[in-house]
């Protein structure tokens, strides 16, 4: 019998990675415009409060509307993997359930509080004073970045597994769920995925005004529509650099072999390139652009530094490199562009006091809004693929984790045609709210002029 379970179990695990794989794919997206979007809004109800600005009020109002309809969206989602944790793997949550299954407790509470504060938000407009609406918002905002904190921690509890011990049969023991929600990873995990939030949703947001300013819609509303989430973006940017480095030294300490996947790196050596691109094969990176020393400067900040190598653990334990090391210089590579593109902004605003009036500059941020999801995915590819073979990492394998029961194909395919039907309605929605909305007087003129931006 046990011969039968293991074989239903090894022709599931390709099913029950391409389900939790779509489901986190699609429902990280969501996740991030759940926890920056509601900050974004209030700061731009209380700009419009503050300047007495119709144009800031509507388009507050406007996206607020616009937020509801995102965070339904990810309710559903979420809903869903919180089943398929338990459904697909069965052999991580029972042994382990009590060690790291206290995050999820309490970020089931933490949603609830925010659906609630949602709902008082979006039904308050008008019916409170504008003081009590936007303290209405604090625990929407406080408990969406609590939520996703509680999330994370258990993802990086899976990374970095601390807060029990095993007996001789392998047992779990000693648990201590608070603890598991501090390992080392948390902390550098949490920041680089709050700012990929504000990243995600700031160019992505803009990039929906860049595409309207392209076809000749340069009232106020708009301009106002694509500077306030660019500048909330263009500021995370570069703290995201920052974090990034953080959290690529976590790896380096906690998972050498994530790092190693990473760069595409076979030998331990010391002095190791910085390797930019190239396809891995035959235990070696081919086609790559190496920058001297750079890998070692950036783990140890020492160009002579040791960097541990794929060769330190057997074939079967390494992760599949080619594909965490693409995804990896592809969130990479997006990062430096996003930079740029944060720099001309800064900089066109620090000379003019406006948006740089270039059109190439409204098309890389129209470009910039599929890119920031893109490098988010890519950068979640490098997370989880580079944890592999590993659900639990040093501790339990994924193939001894998923569940036997027979079928489980058929709930990839359900759940891939929910999503299917999901986004289609999603768009749907927020498509009709935005043609709903017309521009009372716009604007003429291309630019403001200084004077005007500055009393803005």
């Amino acid at each position: 019998m046990d011969q039968y379970l293991l074989a239903d179990a090894a022709q599931n695990l390709f099913p029950a990675r391409m389900q939790m794989a779509v489901s986190l794919g699609w429902h990280i997206i969501f996740s991030c415009l759940g926890v920056a979007f509601p900050a974004i809004v209030v700061f731009t109800e209380w700009r419009a409060h503050k300047l007495n600005d119709p144009e800031l009020h509507d388009l507050a109002r406007t996206w607020a509307k616009a937020m509801g309809v995102l965070f339904a969206a990810g309710a559903v989602s979420g809903t869903l993997l919180s089943f398929e944790m338990g459904i697909l793997w069965p052999g991580l949550m029972e042994p382990f359930g009590e060690v790291f299954g206290f995050p999820f407790v309490l970020e089931g509470f933490a949603f609830f509080i925010e659906a609630i504060f949602v709902g008082i938000y979006l039904f308050g407009w008008d019916r409170m004073s504008p003081r009590a609406h936007m303290l209405s918002a604090i625990p929407m905002v406080v408990s969406g970045m609590a939520g996703a904190f509680f999330v994370i921690a258990a993802n990086a509890w899976m990374n970095n597994p601390t807060g029990f011990d095993l007996d001789p049969s392998g047992k779990v023991i000693n648990t201590d769920p608070v603890g598991a929600m501090f390992g080392p990873s948390t902390w550098p995990q949490f920041f680089h995925m709050y700012m990929a939030a504000f990243m995600v949703t700031g160019f992505a947001v803009a990039a929906v005004y860049a595409v309207a300013m392209l076809r000749g819609r340069r009232d106020a509303y708009h301009r106002y529509g694509l500077l306030i989430p660019l500048t909330v973006a263009a500021i995370a940017s570069p703290i995201q650099i920052g974090i990034g480095d953080w959290a690529a030294n976590t790896v380096a300490e906690n998972q050498p072999v994530k790092l190693a996947a990473m760069e595409g790196l076979f030998k331990t050596g010391t002095a190791v390139p910085l390797s930019l691109g190239g396809i891995y094969y035959d235990d070696e990176l081919h086609y790559d652009v190496e920058v001297p020393w750079g890998l070692s400067l950036l783990v140890t900040h020492n160009p002579n530094g040791e960097v541990t190598g794929l060769e330190t653990v057997p074939p079967d334990l390494r992760p599949p490199v080619n594909v965490v090391h693409l995804a990896y210089n592809v969130m990479v590579g997006l990062g430096s562009a996003f930079l740029l593109l944060a720099l001309w902004l800064g900089w066109s605003w620090w000379r003019r006091r406006e948006i740089p009036r270039s059109p190439w500059f409204l098309r890389a941020v129209v470009l910039a809004g599929p890119g920031v999801v893109l490098a988010m995915e890519a950068g979640w590819i490098t997370t989880e693929v580079g944890r592999q073979p590993w659900i639990v990492y040093g501790v339990l394998r994924t193939e001894d984790a998923v569940s036997p029961a027979p079928g489980l194909f058929l709930g990839f395919y359900a759940v891939l045609a929910i999503y299917v039907v999901l986004t289609a309605l999603t768009v749907f929605v927020l498509r009709r709210l935005a043609s709903s909305h017309t521009v009372a007087a716009p604007q003429e003129r291309d630019e403001w002029t200084p004077e005007e931006a500055a009393s803005r």
